[in-house]
């Protein structure tokens, strides 16, 4: 692979630790058999750019060191115009991050051996994206990539808070806190929702996920069906729940038992528009960018990234 890779680090991830272990880290890569080069990020959109520059000077193999947050940034750097700026190359993960959410439904381990190990011998999927419209905090329209999942309501302000706190104490337990503290605070938003151009509807929800994968918020499992190469996005809706009816289902969420609840609607979709009179504050990949109104839609079989090999 040599000068074809590019390892993308993002040294603020992991409450800091990673910069502070980059050495370590790199040692591992090498002796795993990897041969590359790398570039730290220093601040937000860093790792779009690194990523768009070496794909578009002939690198074929992007992986991203750092949470969910950095990957969505190294995977905006790949999709252009609803498509790959190199349709071959390889992205690929090593979670260094609160929640890595995506990496714990593809199945890419956390433990630093093995990680390395599956970047060099495992596999390779073609995995489905999403696109969102959205307005930003400047008050302008953006247009933003995403791998994992993009959702409105309690998501959105719970990621604002643990964004806006130390994560020393880890994924689990950051935003476990961040969604207590959040739904104890939380006013369920009345939003309008159409689903792939039918009639809209209102709701009044708690959380509007559309997820391209199966977790969020350092495990949640949101949307326990999603399969992220099907070439459409989960749509679960929870709706109108109180505050202490919402911390008694957060068990449900975890185990992503609480699509059979009556108050959750559960749908496929290519495309979801949501718009609301209020400001309701949007999650993406564990980043909180702007607020609605937004609209999200798959792109089929946007990038090419590394799993696990699957026993035969």
């Amino acid at each position: 692979m040599g000068s074809t890779t590019l390892v993308i680090v993002n040294p603020a991830s992991a409450n800091g630790s990673t910069g502070k272990l980059w050495p370590r880290i790199a040692e591992r890569l090498h002796g795993a058999g990897l041969s590359f080069e790398w570039g730290m990020t220093g601040g937000p959109g860093d790792a779009t750019r690194l990523a768009r520059e070496a794909l578009l000077g002939g690198y074929e193999y992007i992986i991203s060191v750092g949470g969910d947050g950095t990957l969505n940034e190294v995977a905006n750097g790949f999709l252009d115009d609803d498509g790959p700026v190199n349709a071959s190359a390889v992205l690929g993960v090593l979670p260094r991050g609160t929640g890595c959410d995506f990496s714990r439904a593809v199945g890419i381990p956390k433990d630093l051996e093995r990680a390395a190990a599956c970047l060099m011998g495992g596999g390779v999927a073609t995995i489905d994206a999403g696109k969102v419209r959205y307005v930003g905090h400047d008050g302008e329209v953006h247009t933003r990539y995403f791998v994992n999942v993009c959702d409105v309501g309690l998501g959105g302000d719970t990621v604002d808070r643990v964004n806006h706190t130390s994560k020393a104490s880890g994924g689990f337990c950051s935003f476990l806190w961040g969604a207590v503290v959040s739904l104890l605070r939380y006013r369920n938003h009345e939003v309008s929702i159409s689903i792939d151009g039918e009639e809209p509807f209102d709701a009044s929800v708690t959380v509007l996920a559309m997820a391209n994968g199966r977790y969020f918020g350092g495990g949640m499992q949101i949307a326990p069906l999603a399969d992220p190469a099907d070439g459409l996005l989960d749509v679960v809706l929870c709706r109108d729940f109180g505050k202490l009816e919402a911390i008694a289902n957060l068990p449900r969420l975890y185990r992503g038992t609480h699509l059979t609840h009556p108050k959750v609607i559960h749908r496929r979709a290519r495309a979801v528009r949501v718009t609301s009179t209020e400001r309701v504050l949007l999650d993406l990949d564990g980043e909180q960018p702007g607020v609605l109104e937004a609209e999200a839609s798959v792109v089929p079989a946007a990038l090419n990234i590394r799993v696990p090999e699957r026993p035969s």
